[in-house]
């Protein structure tokens, strides 16, 4: 993700009062804040997880049923005909490239790790595909590990209320995770689903936001 803040946009830092109060305010609004996403087991999350980088989850799940039903273990889809990974797949946003990570990661869990997906970030991450926000997301739903994932709700959320002045959303992350310190798993999806519905990109509705007193910038922070 390219970042898209200048100087002049960064706004003022809330204080760790308001932090705090920030934190307890979500934590009661989603309580029990989950993924939008639909899937039966770890493969499937894996697959629309990584098939959601820069496409709606509305649009993943319309394309997942059918892709499940054509490849429904890691082992079929590792041995899959990559043309028709593509074909499936072909109204997701850069489908070329996510067919082919799709594909390498399957033989790569099937070679490296006897078929089991692994559930530690950083083997997670060692495979074709995953990325650190990839790997949080699906530890955080799967697991309900502490973690946070940035992506671009969390980022211009979080930037929106002055709880980051950080430029990338690896950095963002570690602030958050400094700042918040538990409950991430929640506050990931707390703030992802705050940022899709309520604080959006454009016309976010300020007038229904129960975190109104603490914003402090409308800019459209994009990362």
């Amino acid at each position: 993700m390219q970042d898209k803040i200048n100087l002049c946009q960064i706004p003022k830092k809330a204080t760790a009062k308001e932090a705090k109060e920030i934190k307890k305010l979500m934590l009661e609004h989603y309580a029990h804040a989950k993924t939008e996403l639909k899937f039966r087991n770890l493969y499937e999350l894996l697959i629309a997880v990584m098939l959601s980088a820069q496409c709606t989850d509305k649009r993943v799940n319309i394309v997942t049923p059918m892709l499940f039903e054509c490849f429904p273990t890691l082992e079929s889809l590792a041995n899959a005909n990559l043309d028709d990974v593509k074909a499936l797949i072909s109204s997701c946003s850069f489908f070329n490239n996510k067919a082919k990570n799709m594909v390498a990661m399957a033989q790569e869990v099937m070679t490296r790790f006897d078929g089991e997906i692994p559930l530690e970030r950083d083997s997670l991450m060692s495979l074709s595909g995953v990325g650190q926000k990839t790997a949080n997301v699906v530890l955080i739903e799967f697991c309900e590990a502490n973690y946070i994932a940035v992506d671009t709700h969390v980022f211009r959320t979080t930037h929106r209320l002055g709880l980051s002045a950080a430029t990338t959303p690896i950095k963002t992350e570690e602030e958050l995770t400094r700042l918040f310190k538990d409950h991430l798993s929640t506050l990931h999806q707390a703030f992802v689903l705050f940022g899709r519905y309520i604080c959006k990109a454009q016309k976010p509705l300020c007038g229904e936001c129960f975190l109104q007193k603490y914003c402090k910038s409308k800019s459209n922070f994009k990362a």
